[in-house]
């Protein structure tokens, strides 16, 4: 992930995969500098070695080559490389069928230009590719830094460890034993990362106070809520969530915070992600309190649902899972490393080892 100031601005990296040498010095004068950095590969195998040393915006890949052949490379992309978002621009011969354009496309290729090709056709389809490469990008970067920040929240709250690789994982887990399609599901683990993102704009000494919060103390810990929903409701792909981070503390009877939401005006994956919430703060070690076992986690939960505190509907599912596969929601190790996870690593390996040097320098 790139993060220099204005590197958006570089040029742009396109490889040229054609075992016709006259057909890769045509896409290089073409594609001239400064706005273009063309690379060359004169076969699949070639292409393969270079992506897997380098970073591109673009390919041009042409589709009949010995060895391996376009359709190989595209797959070899898609699928073993997992680059789903790079765009891969098929160079076709006029004598190729329909056929073999619908396969490049449901192999996963982003466009097609027919040979020989008008060079300021060439040069307006590889400008739309790699600008909206280079969009998704810097869309990526934003939400890595996002998702990072929401670890920075939980990091202030050290008590709570592996909190959100938790209850990531879990909601999940739930979502799917609720039949919930991939769209819900991937809202779902966006907003379990981002739940308590708004915890960074709560003062320390509240967010951290040792005793019972005030009146005004609790009121104003409440309103991280609102400041979540507010902090990722700029970004279009994150609106979804801020739904979770807004109402994850509503209740079924509507004595919830921060809207006072009753029933089903609680939006559906909120009443969700309370309740895997909620299990991670029972079943785990806290300051105040020892991790308790499923059987008091069920008890509890079936309580808070019989108060009018939960959906009874959603409780009852997960009441289920939990007495018939604990050891799903309570796993030796979780895994997690994704959705800001790394860049979280960096900040705060940079931030030790930079209090590490500046203690030696200490007389």
């Amino acid at each position: 992930m790139n993060l220099s100031p204005g590197h958006e601005s570089l040029p742009y990296k396109v490889l040229v995969v054609d075992d016709d040498a006259a057909q890769r010095r045509l896409a290089q004068a073409t594609l001239g500098t400064p706005k273009y950095q063309v690379a060359e590969a004169a076969d699949g195998r070639q292409a393969i070695e270079r992506l897997h040393g380098e970073d591109f915006d673009a390919i041009l890949l042409d589709k009949r080559m010995p060895v391996m052949d376009g359709h190989a490379v595209l797959h070899h992309i898609r699928v073993d490389m997992d680059e789903a978002m790079l765009p891969v621009i098929m160079l076709t011969a006029h004598g190729d069928s329909s056929d073999d354009i619908a396969n490049a496309f449901g192999l996963g290729a982003t466009d097609f230009i027919r040979k020989p090709y008008d060079p300021m056709e060439l040069v307006a389809r590889v400008d739309a590719a790699v600008a909206h490469k280079r969009l998704t990008d810097q869309l990526e970067d934003a939400e890595s830094i996002l998702f990072a920040q929401a670890r920075m929240a939980e990091a202030r709250d050290h008590y709570t460890g592996d909190h959100v690789a938790r209850v990531a994982r879990n909601a999940l887990v739930f979502g799917r034993a609720l039949g919930l399609p991939a769209d819900d599901l991937l809202v779902l683990r966006r907003g379990a990362v981002l739940h308590d993102i708004g915890k960074l704009g709560i003062p320390d000494a509240v967010l951290l106070k040792p005793g019972k919060l005030s009146d005004q103390e609790w009121a104003v810990m409440q309103n991280h809520t609102v400041i979540g929903e507010r902090l990722v409701s700029g970004m279009r792909r994150m609106r979804p969530a801020a739904e979770i981070i807004r109402s994850h503390h509503e209740r079924w009877d509507g004595s919830g915070y921060p809207d006072g939401l009753r029933g089903e005006a609680i939006p559906l994956l909120a009443r969700v992600f309370q309740l895997v919430d909620i299990h991670d703060a029972l079943a785990f070690d806290r300051p105040y309190k020892p991790a308790l076992p499923p059987a008091e986690i069920a008890r509890i939960l079936e309580h808070e649902a019989a108060r009018g505190w939960r959906d009874p509907q959603l409780t009852e599912v997960f009441l289920e899972l939990l007495r018939e596969r604990p050891r799903d929601l309570h796993p030796r190790t979780v895994e997690m490393q994704d959705l800001g996870q790394s860049l979280f690593d960096d900040i705060t390996r940079t931030g030790a080892l930079a209090w590490r040097s500046q203690a030696v320098r200490q007389p």
